[in-house]
């Protein structure tokens, strides 16, 4: 499988402020696969510590901050080999070693020759603590599911691929370009992202393995819950997770905690919908008041929208059949668009640095599903599942807010057109958004 993340790593390697990088993303998203290639592609060896197979080996953190100690003492115990800017070091499951973390400081300060990843599961809930890293002594990487892109490639399609990249101004693609991703698309809102149920699909077409992959990954997640270290918060966390299909499923898509739980009020349930956002298994996304700079000052913090992860975990957590998804272009209004919506968001997170914001306007009632940063501009974003699609919310958006709006964004069925300053991309190019609203800009600047 290839992963884009691998030229991000290579830039790190390269770079002459290098320092101990931390690898984030959720448990089976392919964080020790994509080290360990790395190392196989860049580097003459690599040495791989695992601090949950080998436990033993947190000791030798324990007695010194001396790196080169360290070092020698893991060389001895494991018989790796381990040569400055040679070697990629790699330690794994450090979500439960501070003092491994901790010594990422001594690494950056005494041994900057050493390259060394650091990765692990639920890291987002150690690092929300503030004593577990060493402050501006390490580099943060995020790895999120595979991008539709990533599924094209791993299914052979890199032809399809390389048709998308090559795109370079905004007309209607051909037909033959057109309806083999769109039904590739149908495809990857079945798997998802997540490495391993990919792989069940591209190498095998298992559906049945398919299908089991996801529950197993769902239920280590679910497992993850009891790892809270309030145990109170288990069960709430558990009942937040298991709403999120009922929370999407309706029209108006702001979270409510009566449909956790009848009577349930946000103080008693922010934290363990807190420890879900820190995990990344959900994304969070704020109501705005309007379209302003900074973003976060516009934020209305009551309302907000979650969306999971993954597109496939969604659909398997809502229990939503393969089968059912033969006919037309049911996946894509099934279940109200939830799916559609959270496909476009994974999307829009991996490509904007800020993380999207909705607006809502509530009497009379318009909803504008994504607010996105791109440079120091804002731009609304309608998400629509089908094709020849019209919206009143994005209108009336820009009547709103005329000075702001430089450019609308529709991704829906349609094929890619620009009308005036509302652009109109297909679903299959959601990962293209950010270089399809520069060509457009220069195409409404000329």
């Amino acid at each position: 499988m290839e992963r884009f993340i691998l030229n991000k790593l290579i830039e790190w390697k390269n770079s002459p402020y290098r320092k101990p990088l931390i690898l984030k993303g959720v448990r089976q998203v392919g964080k020790t696969w994509i080290l360990k290639e790395f190392g196989k592609r860049c580097y003459d060896n690599t040495a791989y510590f695992n601090f949950d197979e080998n436990e033993e080996y947190k000791q030798f953190f324990e007695t010194t901050k001396d790196v080169d100690r360290i070092l020698q003492n893991l060389m001895i115990a494991s018989g790796q080999k381990i040569t400055p800017k040679k070697t990629l070091i790699i330690f794994d499951e450090v979500q439960d070693c501070p003092k491994v973390i901790n010594s990422m400081k001594y690494f950056c300060e005494n041994a900057p020759q050493y390259h060394i990843a650091c990765a692990g599961s639920l890291l987002g809930i150690t690092l929300a603590k503030p004593s577990s890293f060493p402050v501006g002594k390490v580099n943060f990487m995020q790895i999120d599911p595979m991008t539709f892109s990533e599924f094209l490639i791993a299914n052979g399609d890199e032809n399809l691929v390389s048709y998308l990249d090559g795109i370079e101004s905004i007309e209607p693609l051909p037909d033959a370009f057109f309806n083999p991703l769109y039904e590739k698309l149908k495809m990857y809102y079945i798997t998802g992202g997540m490495p391993e149920p990919v792989r069940m699909w591209t190498e095998s077409r298992d559906v049945s393995a398919m299908q089991k992959s996801l529950s197993d990954i769902i239920d280590a997640y679910e497992r993850d819950f009891a790892k809270h270290p309030n145990t109170n918060e288990f069960p709430k966390i558990s009942m937040i997770w298991k709403s999120i299909p009922s929370q999407l499923a309706r029209e108006n898509k702001k979270f409510l905690y009566k449909v956790v739980k009848e009577g349930a009020r946000s103080r008693e349930y922010e934290d363990a919908l807190q420890w879900l956002v820190d995990a990344r298994l959900v994304h969070k996304i704020y109501r705005s008041t309007a379209p302003g700079l900074p973003m976060s000052a516009y934020d209305n913090l009551s309302a907000f929208k979650i969306y999971l992860v993954d597109v496939g975990l969604l659909r398997r957590l809502s229990q939503l059949s393969p089968n059912t998804f033969a006919e037309g272009n049911r996946l894509f209004t099934e279940f109200k668009g939830a799916l559609t919506e959270n496909y476009v968001l994974q999307s829009l997170i991996s490509q904007f640095e800020v993380v999207p914001r909705y607006w809502t306007q509530v009497n009379p009632p318009y909803e504008v599903d994504f607010l996105i940063q791109r440079e120091n501009d804002i731009f609304p974003v309608e998400v629509k599942s089908e094709a020849n699609t019209t919206g009143k919310s994005i209108k009336k958006f820009r009547e709103l807010f005329p000075d702001k709006v430089k450019l609308r964004i529709r991704f829906s069925l349609d094929n890619l057109k620009l009308d005036d300053d509302m652009l109109n991309i297909p679903l299959f190019m959601a990962d293209q958004a950010d270089r399809l609203i520069g060509l457009s800009l220069e195409k409404l600047n000329r």
